[in-house]
């Protein structure tokens, strides 16, 4: 497993995965991380308090976050989990549009070409076979315009490697050599599986059975993570095909706010993972190194506040036209789908 920044704050470099990141691109990054697990709190809050229909908690996995916003190129193009709100929020969808969709008043209500940023995808394992048709088309625009320096990056869960889909996907980015980077964000459960009951061996081993280079990085770090997933990226955009890489994180919270982990899970295991946290070991490296320091970690604290206090203002947003809703059913709605908004508008009139 690559780690670059141990729990203890100590960095150590590796020649083959240079890290191009600025010491106030490291702060930023501190800050990110903080910030991240300050949404999610935010959103299980709201959940909670019947704001929010669903929420699938990100506490533990903020480095794979921030590694992968270092990463990404300005015309890199995301397909996420369900699980990326923080990553979603940096690449320009606003706050509002990501409560929005799990409110349950819009599907995707960001754009998802000028942010970059995709729609989640909600079925399991789905997502990849969306990245891996978007990079194929990037292809044929590199094919016509040499300057196009783009690459996918695709996020989906150790669960999605049980899925049919997901596999699928593997094979036509291998044969196709799809400039996509697939990201397996292994948080060690797929709901209350661990991924011990899926997988005899690392995941990143299939990657490799595909024929696809693949790499096995501590999803804790960000530092590491941002190193493989520059290198994966810069690999997939000169048109030598996809990488896979395994990002090896736990996740704190629940699945998603409709589930108990302490039925599955164990205090011991939980326990031993928060001393693997990514806020920690990023604040002891800060400090060793005196790019941050008590002052500045309280005024973070007060940034921190005030964005949990814009996070629940988000929230309260009108309720959609349910009629205008089918409107994102087709990118041209269908005679069917028209008819359809005329019995709902109908019924929604009383005239039934």
């Amino acid at each position: 497993m690559i780690q670059i920044l141990s729990p203890d704050g100590v960095r150590t470099d590796r020649d083959d995965l240079p890290v191009h990141v600025s010491d106030a691109q490291l702060v930023d990054a501190y800050e990110k991380l903080v910030m991240a697990r300050r949404l999610d709190i935010e959103g299980t809050n709201l959940q909670r308090h019947g704001e929010l229909g669903l929420w699938p908690p990100l506490i533990g996995q903020e480095a794979t976050q921030v590694g992968a916003w270092l990463a990404l190129g300005s015309a890199d193009q995301v397909f996420p989990t369900y699980r990326e709100q923080a990553l979603a929020t940096w690449m320009g969808v606003e706050l509002s549009q990501v409560l929005a969709t799990w409110r349950g008043t819009a599907h995707c209500p960001w754009d998802t070409v000028a942010t970059h940023f995709s729609a989640y995808p909600v079925m399991i394992g789905s997502g990849t076979l969306h990245a891996v048709g978007y990079a194929m088309g990037i292809q044929r625009d590199k094919a016509a315009d040499p300057s196009v320096d783009a690459a996918v990056l695709d996020f989906h869960g150790d669960g999605a490697m049980s899925e049919g889909d997901t596999n699928e996907a593997y094979v036509f980015a291998a044969s196709m050599k799809a400039p996509v980077v697939f990201c397996a964000v292994n948080n060690q459960w797929a709901i209350s599986e661990p991924t011990s009951v899926q997988a005899p061996t690392s995941l990143y081993r299939r990657g490799l059975g595909f024929g696809i280079p693949s790499v096995q990085v501590d999803g804790n770090d960000v530092l590491a993570v941002a190193a493989v997933l520059s290198a994966a990226l810069d690999h997939a955009r000169s048109g030598r095909g996809p990488v896979m890489v395994e990002t090896w994180t736990y996740r704190t919270g629940a699945h998603t706010t409709t589930d108990d982990p302490t039925r599955y899970r164990t205090a011991q295991t939980d326990e031993y993972w928060a001393g693997l946290d990514p806020i920690v070991r990023m604040q002891k490296y800060l400090r060793s190194r005196e790019l941050i320091d008590d002052a500045w970690l309280a005024e973070l604290d007060e940034r921190a506040e005030q964005f949990g206090a814009q996070v629940r203002d988000a929230v309260h947003q009108p309720d959609p036209d349910p009629v205008a809703l089918l409107d994102d059913v087709y990118a041209d709605p269908t005679p069917d789908v028209r008819a359809d908004q005329r019995e709902l508008a109908e019924w929604l009139q009383g005239g039934q």
